[in-house]
């Protein structure tokens, strides 16, 4: 199952269960822990006076009373001291147990915050890469759907250097800053197009020899399905560890194995192609069979062209990348 990263106030995700960005005493506090509490009503904090507390990198679980979900997990997030303190190795803690606590209250579906990003002062970029690393360890060997629930744009922010690189890459390609010399081509275009009668150019070979309609259905290319499951094919993947690295639904997987016509949208093609790592050109082809086509004129096009030209496959870090630039994020 996929882990997505929606923008959205976590009290009003319908999941099986959030999580909560707690403090050991698990009696509630400010940020994320005040408003779950909030529109839990009292009964949750009751509940929570029963826990005994709750040590940092570990997890206990509630009822979800007036939210929109069945559970409460609590997760107490470690507090930034530098790094050098077993930071990362707790906030690891806090997603793996909270996730296998979902697993054994049979929950299909789990939103959590971005632990320890706010009054705990965990460096935005790095709570993310830890909470995308561990979320997706716990995938390739489960079944869930995982949200990663952030309230605004400015909740995480990709590293200065990645966020100006990605940007100055645009603005190269971008076509808005190529007016004048995409009409130049352009124009060039029409002007070899236009002609008043075929004997103004006459083809030294002679007209290309005409065909049926039937003819043509007959030699119809290898389509986007037949082209995924060759090159799954072609690189020893196993289905599943290709579905999982795209971060795509297994069951979307099972409709496009089952459908040779199938039609994905755009960024499931190119959430595959991340995942099989293809190259720029291979990309491109993925992309022309599934009718679509990468564009210098599109902001998202130009970030996944960046990533690949960069060797960069890892889907999570494009998906930071496309949030950053509010684009469309790639799986699911």
């Amino acid at each position: 199952m996929p882990l997505f990263v929606v923008r959205n106030d976590i009290t009003k995700m319908k999941v099986d269960a959030i999580v909560n960005a707690a403090n050991q005493s698990l009696l509630g506090g400010g940020g994320v822990d005040g408003a779950i509490h909030r529109a839990a009503g009292p009964k949750l904090l009751a509940e929570c006076r029963t826990l005994g507390g709750c040590r940092t990198g570990d997890a206990k679980i509630t009822g979800g009373y007036d939210l929109p979900c069945r559970y409460v997990i609590h997760t107490v997030g470690p507090i930034w001291r530098g790094g050098m303190w077993g930071e990362k190795r707790l906030m690891t803690s806090c997603y793996r147990t909270s996730l296998e606590l979902a697993e054994s209250r049979g929950c299909g579906s789990v939103a959590f915050p971005l632990i320890s990003a706010g009054a705990y002062g965990y460096p935005k970029e790095k709570a993310f890469a830890v909470a995308a690393d561990a979320i997706q360890r716990f995938l390739t060997e489960h079944d869930m759907t995982v949200y990663l629930v952030v309230f605004d744009s400015d909740a995480f922010q990709i590293s200065g250097k990645r966020f100006a690189d990605i940007a100055a890459y645009i603005d190269d390609h971008y076509v808005d800053l190529h007016t004048d010399r995409i009409r130049e081509s352009q124009r060039a275009v029409f002007a070899r197009m236009e002609c008043s009668s075929p004997m103004d150019h006459p083809c030294p070979t002679g007209p290309a020899p005409k065909q049926s309609l039937a003819d043509m259905l007959c030699a119809i290319d290898e389509s986007f399905s037949q082209m995924l499951l060759r090159k799954i094919d072609e690189r020893g993947m196993k289905d599943s560890d290709c579905y999982k690295k795209a971060n795509i639904d297994r069951k979307l997987f099972s409709k496009i194995r089952s459908d040779v016509h199938y039609k994905p949208s755009k960024p499931t093609v190119i959430a595959f192609a991340i995942a099989l790592e293809l190259t720029l050109r291979e990309t491109k082809e993925m992309l022309m069979k599934a009718g679509f086509a990468l564009s210098h004129s599109n902001k998202f096009d130009i970030i996944i062209e960046y990533f690949i030209a960069n060797g960069n496959y890892n889907i999570y870090e494009i998906n930071e990348a496309l949030f950053a630039f509010d684009q469309n994020l790639l799986g699911g």
